[in-house]
């Protein structure tokens, strides 16, 4: 390769990758030392080499200490024949001598190629870290670019990154093809020996937080708060949300004027069920809302810590359990407690007295 070939190469891959030329000459010094050690093995010691883009050239110089008497022939000159050279040597100095490596061998080729792809993956690792380092649990646009027996590859950040969808984070259920623009949640930046990693999901509860986020503008300025998110994905979800403010309805923002900004969420996942909870500071009112859609007569603390009975109407009972106990399970996720549902008879039969009737939830799907 000549001089001129050579640095319109690294000009190319500058254009290419993005990465500044200079990036590319301090690997490439690098790279181009060790196969200039590998050709003169034995002769030289240190070496050095220069490279100069503009005027397109590479010159490579062996290096040595001036010393009164040589012991290491590679890396010594002595002061007497350092000063046939230049009369101004001293002990100490270092003496620099340019020399002329005429061909590479393929082994030293081959070592300089594998140094600069080193180099050329650290640097765009490097660029994935910060450009995404501070993007985790956030919402991101991506397009499927690759789907093998298990993972799901997606390309995100102006195509220079690649997000890792694995099968705990893909949706039972969804569909993805190649080319499909995909919302993905950024899990996490990890940075991996060969490059880094950027691990998105569809499936993680902070996905429909976002989500939220980005369709209800009370809660994106602070007047409505998500509290807490329970998630089955593909399947159901339950999202406590809270305002300070009396004069705002939680519930009826997020589910937007004839239920506009919850169907676009609904949408955007595919159908999954949505059930929007008023969070309570009185933990035994906010496990009933927690079984909605279900409607409950009442709810008693048990003897234990964090554990209640949950009395349902005995028509009831089954989607206040749901579908494999489904809506109870997230509904003990969303308050933390552990919630025994119990049909109006059984409890009257247990010598629970069911005196209430059942007041009224937030219903945003039905079973």
């Amino acid at each position: 390769m000549t001089n001129k070939n050579f640095f319109a190469a690294l000009q190319d891959l500058e254009k290419e990758k993005g990465i500044p030329q200079q990036i590319f000459i301090e690997a490439l010094e690098s790279a181009l030392i060790s196969a200039c050690k590998k050709q003169y093995a034995g002769s030289v010691g240190t070496v050095e080499v220069k490279l100069n883009p503009e005027k397109e050239s590479i010159d490579f110089y062996a290096v040595k200490t001036v010393v009164e008497e040589v012991v290491d022939e590679e890396n010594e000159i002595s002061l007497e024949a350092a000063r046939e050279v230049k009369k101004s040597y001293k002990l100490g100095d270092r003496y620099t001598e340019k020399i002329a490596p005429k061909d590479f061998s393929r082994i030293a080729a081959q070592t300089a190629k594998q140094v600069i792809l080193q180099k050329l993956h650290e640097t765009e690792r490097d660029r994935a870290m910060n450009e995404f380092s501070d993007k985790e649990g956030e919402l991101i646009v991506g397009v499927v670019r690759k789907i093998d027996a298990k993972n799901v590859y997606i390309e995100i950040g102006k195509g220079q990154v690649e997000g890792l969808m694995m099968p705990s984070d893909q949706v039972p259920g969804e569909k993805y093809n190649i080319n499909d623009k995909i919302k993905v949640f950024v899990k996490r930046v990890k940075s991996g020996y060969r490059n880094a990693q950027v691990l998105v999901s569809r499936s993680a509860p902070g996905l429909v937080r976002r989500l939220f986020e980005e369709e209800v503008p009370e809660i994106k300025q602070g007047s409505v708060i998500i509290k807490e998110i329970s998630r089955e994905a593909g399947a159901r979800t339950k999202i406590a949300i809270y305002s300070e403010d009396s004069r705002i309805d939680a519930v009826g923002a997020c589910v937007g004027n004839k239920g506009t900004r919850v169907n676009a969420i609904v949408e955007e996942l595919k159908g999954e069920k949505i059930d929007i909870v008023p969070w309570s500071e009185n933990p035994l009112e906010f496990i009933a809302k927690a079984l909605s859609p279900a409607k409950v007569i009442s709810v008693t603390q048990l003897d234990g810590e964090k554990t209640a009975m949950a009395v349902v109407p005995n028509d009831k009972l089954s989607l206040a359990i749901g579908k494999d106990g489904q809506n109870v399970r997230l509904a003990v996720r969303l308050t933390g407690w552990k919630i025994d549902v119990k049909s109006q008879t059984d409890a009257t039969k247990l010598g629970v007295a069911v005196e209430e009737e059942p007041e009224e939830t937030a219903e945003v799907s039905e079973d």
